[in-house]
């Protein structure tokens, strides 16, 4: 017995002897983080290069589809050539927008020459500046086969139908230049459907669809134009999904649940999204990830923007002042904007102690809570770069690797991740224009 409670006492001691080293744990525990860190990183890596990673809006400027500037070269908007080489984005879906203006014929006319003027800027991008670098994709198929050559891919999305005016012949003309989505409205009511933005006084002008916005969404069907639902009121959503005979998308929206804005779509869009067989790309555009943190940042980069706007010379306008603006200045205006941007972005990365950033985090906290509320078939990914878009961790192309990577550390597996990047997308996008040759046979 007393040799037992001897052989007891010398255990107890050098179990506590080890444990008496704290920094040699914390050493070993270290080096497992290191390793664990690592090992996910190859994971991610290794899944980034064999998916095919597809944002559905990124935003332009005809002023960078030049000769002398253009995607070639490493511009400070957040979508260029090289840059998405650097960050491993394969396709990039490029948008044709237009302002909301008035609902006149001259307004229209303005629309349209801006809308093609778009569409010529994508095509001279893909047939002309760079034909080695990108191509044009109009199906799943052809994104496919450009991908395995190695190129990257352009898509076209227009944001806002306010440039078809009343001539419904335009959703066939738009689809021939390579549209292959499209929302009926952007921030206003248009003359098709009303906006998001009627939220904010409960103004309506069609309360939903007009006539010629029902007529425009059985069009888009027959031609095969991907009906996106991310700017039009959530009336205007839900008589869109009652017409449509074919799958919906909300190209770059997110959780209402997880944060509050007109902009998102809330658990009863969702499921209505769902039964469609449609799918939604969560957006990473801060003040719809995190309210808080957005705010309490804002309010400082806000005061940076003013400083920078007027040693620029431009006057500082509020979000509401913009939209007010005709189309020629909201671009002017948009034009120092990207450029101030740059400039903000430099600056802040030298101060301290401010606020945290919403962050790559918090975009997949919102893909988390669609996936488990909706399923895996119904969440994708888009960015809105050059459009508002960008987050600590995706601010640009270059940095798209680190949204796989979250995804990769929340443990998705790469048959979910090939989903959530292009696969539901692209199945959509197969589905949308499977109906509409069922209905030109018709």
């Amino acid at each position: 017995m007393k040799n037992f409670l001897l052989l007891a006492s010398m255990i107890l001691l050098t179990l506590s002897c080890k444990q008496e080293n704290p920094k040699e744990n914390t050493e070993e525990n270290t080096k497992k983080i290191a390793s664990t860190e690592d090992q996910l990183i190859a994971k991610a890596k290794e899944i980034h290069n064999k998916v095919i990673t597809l944002d559905t809006h990124c935003d332009i400027n005809v002023k960078n589809f030049t000769d002398s500037i253009n995607y070639t070269q490493d511009l400070t908007s957040q979508i260029t050539l090289p840059k998405m080489k650097k960050g491993g984005l394969d396709v990039a879906w490029f948008i044709v927008y237009t302002g909301q203006d008035s609902l006149t014929p001259s307004g229209y006319e303005k629309a349209y020459k801006n809308a093609i003027s778009k569409f010529d800027a994508i095509h001279r991008l893909a047939e002309k500046i760079a034909p080695d670098q990108i191509e044009l994709a109009l199906t799943s198929s052809d994104v496919r086969r450009i991908h395995k050559t190695g190129k990257k891919v352009a898509m076209i999305g227009i944001e806002n139908g306010y440039p078809i005016g009343k001539d419904i012949n335009n959703v066939k003309k738009f689809y021939d230049l390579g549209a292959r989505y499209m929302s009926l409205s952007h921030n206003g009511h248009s003359q098709l459907c009303d906006s998001n933005t009627g939220e904010a006084d409960g103004v309506w002008l069609h309360n939903g669809l007009s006539e010629l916005g029902k007529e425009v969404i059985s069009e888009m069907n027959k031609t095969g134009i991907m009906i996106d639902v991310s700017h039009p009121s959530k009336e205007s959503m839900r008589q869109m999904i009652a017409l449509s005979k074919a799958p919906i998308i909300a190209s770059h929206s997110s959780a209402r649940a997880l944060c509050d804005h007109s902009r998102n779509l809330d658990d009863e869009q969702l499921q209505w999204l769902k039964e469609n067989g449609g799918v939604v790309q969560t957006v990473a555009f801060t003040s719809y990830l995190n309210t808080e943190k957005f705010e309490k940042r804002d309010k400082i980069e806000v005061e940076i923007a003013k400083e920078i706007a007027d040693s620029m010379g431009v006057d500082w306008l509020e979000r509401k002042e913009v939209t007010k603006l005709s189309l020629e200045k909201k671009e002017k205006y948009y034009d120092f904007y990207t450029k101030m941007l740059t400039i903000r972005k430099e600056k802040v990365k030298q101060m301290d102690n401010l606020p945290p950033a919403v962050d790559v985090i918090d975009f997949v906290n919102h893909i988390d809570y669609m996936v488990e509320k909706i399923g895996i078939d119904h969440v994708g990914i888009s960015s809105d770069f050059d459009g508002g878009g960008g987050i600590e961790g995706w601010s640009d192309a270059s940095e798209t690797f680190n949204v796989t990577l979250e995804l990769v550390k929340r443990g998705y597996t790469e048959a979910q991740i090939e989903k959530l990047w292009s696969g539901n997308l692209l199945r959509v996008l197969d589905e949308v224009q499977k109906v509409a040759r069922e209905l030109q046979n018709l």
